[in-house]
């Protein structure tokens, strides 16, 4: 039976290509990598933003302490012209210009005391919870602002802007609010360029670790394909080993135990028609009867070690052959099988062994009443093969193990997962078992 269903087993074991394992991994690792450079990419760029807003408080904080604080005249916090003229001096030269858009100093109570719009000074406004905190406790904060606050009306034209602002004191010990605009985009544009550093490690990083680990994925996929083949082969040979031992035994039987049993009947047949004894001729001819008996018992069992050429003979003979036994023994037996002239060989002899087992199971354990045996085809020409063994017997449990000396079942589950095909029993205790299999025509 193996070199039949050979053909089939290479069949199923030519896979589509997406079914390859190799490719299965570089397509997911294509996907992973995409989402964790995506995820990657999204916490970087977070994480560069929050770097370009502590570059620019950085960058707030050193004007503060180097150029503003020391920088600060006597006389800037009440009012003095020539005090803030020098102050305007200082900051258009040393702070305005590059990132810093805007400049601004403010006292406690919320007057601008400086601004690089005149327009400004002087005038009064409302101090937020963190400019004051900054001005009680120091410190250095940064907010993004779309210049929609009552100090803004002449900022506007400057677009979105990050505010940062930080403590400075003047000569005369008073803290003050020195309050920096930086371009929004500009910071955002400083994100983009630490957000680059990053993505080159990131997305460079996962794409070599997909490389490099792609030949050890084919090489381990091609040591499970062989392994998988040579168990195919084991599996096939043993069948095959199993069947040429199967023959011999049917041959041995059929050429002397058979040839000699019926000799012997017809012997006894001819030698109670020709004793002129009644009951020695009554004898012998009961014993012929049992002999003829014995050899069809015989003849049955040589059917189920090794079928007929079943092309020849055909699968409804053969099943017919198989279940003389099960009316022999009183079972009621429905048999009902299609022409398989056109089905392929090697998918006969796997409905011929499937059906074996599941009869010889059904009698042996089952002890049924009544069995059927139906195999029908489903969509023409081609489509699928249906076999369908049927018994009321006692049934089992298929949840639990199946005992190790019910190897046949365990044995048939793997020829049919050779040649692709699917193997169904169902059964419920007291309630009987139904075996099905289907195998797709070529």
């Amino acid at each position: 039976m193996s070199s039949r269903l050979l053909p089939t087993a290479r069949a199923a074991s030519t896979r589509p290509s997406w079914h390859r394992p190799v490719l299965q991994y570089v397509a997911a690792g294509l996907i992973a990598a995409t989402l964790v450079a995506y995820a990657t990419g999204g916490l970087s760029r977070r994480a560069a933003q929050e770097e370009a807003v502590l570059d620019a408080k950085a960058t707030t904080d050193l004007l503060a302490r180097s150029v503003i604080q020391p920088a600060l005249p006597r006389g800037l916090v009440g009012g003095n012209q020539g005090a803030r003229d020098r102050f305007d001096r200082i900051s258009q030269s040393r702070v305005m210009g590059g990132p810093v858009m805007r400049v601004k100093l403010w006292d406690v109570e919320g007057t601008v005391l400086y601004s690089d719009v005149p327009q400004l000074i002087g005038r009064d406004f409302e101090l937020g919870g963190d400019e004051l905190a900054v001005l009680e406790m120091g410190g250095t904060e940064a907010e993004r602002s779309d210049l929609s606050k009552d100090e803004n009306v002449f900022d506007r034209p400057l677009g979105d802007v990050v505010e940062v602002y930080t403590q400075v004191r003047s000569p005369e010990g008073d803290p003050l609010l020195f309050e920096v605009y930086f371009s929004a985009a500009d910071v955002t544009s400083r994100a983009d360029e630490v957000f680059g550093a990053f993505r080159p490690i990131s997305v460079g990083g996962l794409l070599l670790f997909l490389g490099m680990s792609v030949p050890l994925v084919w090489l381990l996929a091609r040591r499970l394909d062989t392994a998988a083949t040579e168990r195919e082969g084991l599996l096939l040979a043993a069948v095959e080993a199993s069947d040429v031992e199967r023959r011999r035994v049917a041959r041995d039987l059929h050429d002397g135990v058979v040839q000699d049993l019926a000799g012997t009947a017809f012997a006894l047949a001819a030698s109670s028609r020709s004793t002129s004894e009644p009951d020695l001729s009554h004898r012998l001819e009961t014993l012929a009867g049992r002999v003829r008996q014995s050899l069809r018992t015989l003849r049955s069992l040589l059917v189920e070690i090794y079928p007929p050429d079943l092309h020849t003979a055909g699968l409804a003979a053969a099943l017919d052959d198989l279940v003389a036994p099960a009316s022999t023994a009183g079972v009621r037996v429905e048999l009902d099988v299609i022409d398989t002239q056109h089905i392929p060989e090697e998918v006969v002899s796997l409905l011929w062994r499937t059906a074996q087992e599941a009869i010889r199971n059904a009698l042996r354990h089952g002890r049924p009443q009544h069995l059927q045996v139906c195999v029908r085809q489903q969509g023409v020409p081609s489509g699928t093969v249906v076999l369908e063994v049927v018994d009321d017997g006692a049934g089992f449990d298929p949840d639990q193990p199946v005992p190790a000396q019910h190897f046949g079942l365990r044995s048939l589950r793997d020829l049919v997962r050779v040649v692709g095909g699917r193997l169904h029993v169902h059964s419920v205790p007291g309630e009987g078992t139904r075996l099905t299999l289907e195998v797709s025509l070529p």
